[in-house]
C-alpha cells in the first residue's frame, strides 16, 4: 500500500525540486531569459511591414521633376536612398553585392517629355531575392506614379508618368527562392552547435571524459578529433541540401558553389566553437540542447532569414550583424540567386573568417582551461 496522499511530502518534494532549479543557473536563466528575448523582439525587432528599403538612384535628367520624383519615394516612408549611382554598371553592381534591395533610374528625357505632355517613364529595378521586399516596392512605385500622374492631370498637364519595374533574378517571385537558401544556413547552423555542444558532454555524462585524460591525447588533439567529423556532417548536410534545393525545388544557382562553400567553412566553424563554449559550461545533454537553443533563436530571428532588416530598428539593426547567420544568409542569396562573387562577398569573408576563428579560439582556450 501506497498509503494516503500527503501534502507534507509533495511539498518536500518541490522545495527540494525550487532547490535544484535555483542551484542550476544556465537551467533558470535560459527558462526565464528566452521568453523574454522573444518577447522583445518579437515587440520591437521584427516588423512585418516593409519599409525603409535600401535603394540607389540613378538620375540622368537631374531637374527638378526628377528630383522631386526621387523625394516622393523617400517621403513615402517604404524607399531609403542610401546612394545616388552614375552609370548603370554601378546600379547593377550595389543590387549584385545586396548592398541595395531596390534601384531607380530616371532618364535623361524625364523632364523633356513631361513639357511636351507625353508619357514619362522611371525604371525601378527590384530585387527579387527579397520575395517580401519586391511586392512591396512594386506596388508602392505604381501607387507613386499614379499619385504624380493625377497630379499632373489636374493640373491640366494631361500626360502620364509610368513606373516600369523590373524584378531581377526572381521574376516569378517564388518563395522556395528566397526561403530554401536562407533555411539551408539555419539547418546548418543548428547542426553544427547541437551536435558539437553534445559531443563533450556526454563523455562527461558518461564518465569517459576523465578516462580520456588518462590517455596520452592532448587537449588540443581531442578538440579536434572530437569536432572534426562534425565539421565534416555539416558541410554534407549543406552540399545535400543545396543539391536537392537544385533538384528539386528547381532554384537555379547563378553564381560559384565553390564561393558558397568556402564562406560555409568558417560559419560551421564559429557554431562548432560556439557548441564547445557551451560543452564547457554544462553536464548534460539537456542543458546543452537548452542552451543551444538559446544562442540560436536569436540569431534566426534577426538575420534576415524570415523578416527584412531594414525594416528593424537601428539598434536591432546593428545586433542582427554580430551573428554570422545574417552573414551567410545574406551570401548565400547572393550567390545562388544574385549571382555574386568575391568581388561582391569579400567583406563577408573577411567578417565570417574573423567570427569563425575568434569563436573556435575563445572556446578552445576555455576547454583547456577547463581542463586543466
Amino acid at each position: 500500500m501506497l498509503g494516503e496522499f500527503s501534502h507534507q511530502r509533495m511539498v518536500a518534494v518541490a522545495r527540494k525540486e525550487f532547490l535544484h532549479i535555483i542551484r542550476d543557473p544556465a537551467t533558470l536563466f535560459f527558462a526565464l531569459f528566452i521568453p523574454v528575448l522573444e518577447l522583445f523582439m518579437l515587440g520591437y525587432a521584427i516588423d512585418t511591414n516593409v519599409r525603409f528599403v535600401a535603394t540607389v538612384v540613378f538620375n540622368q535628367c537631374r531637374t527638378e521633376e526628377s528630383k522631386r520624383m526621387i523625394r516622393m519615394f523617400e517621403n513615402s516612408k517604404d524607399f531609403r536612398v542610401i546612394k545616388e549611382v552614375y552609370s548603370d554598371a554601378e546600379m547593377n553592381s550595389m543590387i549584385v553585392s545586396g548592398k541595395a534591395q531596390v534601384a531607380i533610374k530616371i532618364p535623361e528625357d524625364f523632364s523633356r517629355q513631361i513639357e511636351a505632355k507625353r508619357s514619362a517613364q522611371i525604371l525601378v529595378l527590384v530585387d527579387g531575392s527579397h520575395s517580401s521586399v519586391a511586392g512591396v516596392a512594386l506596388n508602392v512605385s505604381n501607387a507613386i506614379a499614379l499619385q504624380e500622374s493625377l497630379k499632373q492631370y489636374f493640373s491640366e498637364r494631361t500626360m502620364l508618368i509610368e513606373s516600369r519595374p523590373r524584378i531581377l533574378f526572381n521574376p516569378d517571385t517564388r518563395s522556395a527562392n528566397f526561403f530554401i537558401p536562407g533555411l539551408m544556413v539555419v539547418m546548418c547552423q543548428m547542426m553544427a552547435i547541437m551536435l558539437s555542444a553534445n559531443a563533450i558532454v556526454r563523455e562527461k555524462e558518461k564518465g569517459t571524459l576523465e578516462q580520456l585524460f588518462m590517455t596520452p591525447v592532448r587537449a588540443s588533439e581531442l578538440i579536434l578529433g572530437k569536432l572534426i567529423p562534425y565539421l565534416v556532417l555539416t558541410l554534407v548536410e549543406f552540399g545535400t541540401i543545396l543539391f536537392l534545393m537544385w533538384s528539386v525545388f528547381q532554384v537555379p544557382i547563378h553564381g560559384y558553389v565553390s564561393t558558397l562553400v568556402g564562406l560555409t567553412f568558417p560559419f560551421t566553424l564559429a557554431f562548432l566553437g560556439m557548441g564547445l563554449y557551451i560543452s564547457t559550461r554544462v553536464d548534460t545533454r539537456e542543458a546543452a540542447g537548452q542552451m543551444a537553443m538559446g544562442t540560436m533563436m536569436p540569431s534566426i530571428f534577426l538575420s534576415g532569414y524570415i523578416f527584412p532588416l531594414d525594416s528593424m530598428p537601428t539598434f536591432f539593426w546593428y545586433v542582427a550583424f554580430i551573428f554570422p547567420t545574417t552573414w551567410l544568409i545574406d551570401a548565400a542569396r547572393g550567390v545562388i540567386l544574385r549571382g555574386a562573387g568575391w568581388s561582391e562577398l569579400w567583406l563577408h569573408a573577411v567578417v565570417l573568417w574573423g567570427m569563425g576563428i575568434a569563436s573556435f579560439a575563445l572556446a578552445a582556450a576555455k576547454f583547456r582551461k577547463r581542463l586543466s
